[in-house]
């Protein structure tokens, strides 16, 4: 098998690798017949030198590949009919931006496995990076509300060199009395919370964070029945829920009163309720002045109704008007300001492309390697020019009947 590293095309550009040098070096020692090349980019966090260095092949060529790895979505005018692709196809939930790329991928044959569905039996992501989103997507909340609030100065964690040298600026910090709330308790959750620990503000339980004022900073973790109860008053069941987002209401409204700053990190369905409404925004007790919104589904259909965009690395954060629906420029006194980055990993690329790879290495790529493999099925959005068998629902979008 031959795998090929692709260079990044989507605007803009994303420095992440699936693969870092020494992974490829180590792979290709320990499994015979695999060999893997990489296609010259000036952008990546690992230069090509460091590719070369471990003896990997630089090769425009990528046509020689059976397996072609990226990270972001493939500009349609890219993709080579008949191979194996492995990126974040931001389909699956019938992302209207997405379609003429699923499109395009059946018309030219191509097998899509899409990282964000290679699971095991029971349902768990075997890989992702949404780790790292939590991290970098914590660090822009408290940044932007130190910037709205002139209470103390943070530095991007696109310009430190990794993790470590986050962890030190850190500790010189002085946070001011805050309150953040964070909803979700899976990878994205954990990272998040990993950074608000690593700051030093103090973790508190749900209901104390609505009964009680602090003179410190504080954050609490929101679970989903935390945030959401059935309609009908029934008891909340968490597999029910899943299974029934339809049937259920937002109950955020407390928090969004006792907080300053929200980080949302939960993995939304499109029935599920959302926090709130943009006429909740503008009750007077509505107190949240900063929203990091690493979910980052973009409204009408999103959890968060002032997530009007995906933001960028280059300019993070712009600012919602809650009586107008619009966008304002950022930190304006009477709007809520908007991190909303949707390729937050790229902050921390070096940390975030080895975690990733080494969790290709250890789960997906023996699978790759059999015959016949459940996980590569489960994950295989398209092959042979139609919806690969767990993925049928997307038939009418693309049909062009639902968007």
């Amino acid at each position: 098998m031959k795998i090929g590293i692709i260079r990044e095309g989507k605007i803009p550009p994303d420095s992440r690798v699936p693969l870092i040098p020494e992974q490829c070096a180590s792979i290709m020692g320990s499994y015979e017949g695999v060999d893997i090349v990489v296609q010259p980019s000036p952008g990546r966090c690992y230069p090509d030198e460091a590719y070369q260095h471990q003896n990997i092949k630089l090769t425009e060529d990528m046509q020689s590949c059976q397996v072609l790895m990226g990270v972001k979505e493939v500009p349609v005018d890219q993709l080579i009919p008949n191979k194996t692709y492995f990126f974040f196809s931001h389909t699956i939930k019938e992302q209207s931006y997405n379609r003429k790329l699923l499109l395009a991928v059946l018309e030219k044959n191509i097998r899509l496995i899409d990282y964000e569905v290679l699971t095991d039996n029971r349902g768990k992501r075997l890989i992702a990076f949404g780790k790292f989103a939590g991290m970098v997507g914590a660090h822009n909340g408290i940044l932007t509300y130190g910037k709205r609030t002139g209470l103390f100065d943070l530095v991007r964690m696109k310009d430190c060199l990794d993790y470590a040298e986050a962890r030190q600026i850190y500790k010189r910090v002085q946070w001011p009395a805050m309150k953040v709330v964070l909803t979700g308790t899976g990878r994205v959750g954990k990272g998040a919370a990993l950074v608000l620990r690593d700051m030093g503000l103090r973790e508190v339980e749900p209901d104390d964070f609505l009964t009680l004022s602090y003179d410190e900073a504080v954050f609490t973790v929101l679970a989903c029945a935390d945030y959401a109860a059935r309609k009908d008053g029934k008891p909340f069941r968490k597999q029910d829920f899943y299974e029934n987002p339809a049937a259920y209401k937002s109950i955020f409204g407390p928090y969004a009163a006792a907080a300053d700053v929200m980080i949302n990190g939960i993995y939304w369905d499109n029935e599920a309720p959302a926090f709130f409404t943009k006429e909740d925004m503008q009750a007077p007790d509505f107190n949240i002045q900063v929203i990091a919104d690493v979910t980052c589904d973009i409204a009408p259909v999103s959890s968060i109704p002032s997530t009007l965009r995906p933001s960028t690395i280059p300019e993070p954060v712009f600012g919602f008007d809650p009586f107008t629906g619009t966008e304002t420029p950022p930190y304006q006194p009477d709007a809520v300001d908007m991190m909303t980055i949707d390729n937050l990993p790229n902050e921390l690329p070096r940390d975030a492309s080895k975690a990733f790879g080494q969790q290709f290495m250890d789960y997906i790529l023996p699978e790759l390697l059999k015959p016949d493999s459940k996980v590569i099925e489960r994950a295989t959005v398209a092959a042979g020019g139609k919806l690969g068998p767990h993925f049928q629902y997307l038939k009418g979008y693309v049909e062009g009947v639902s968007a």
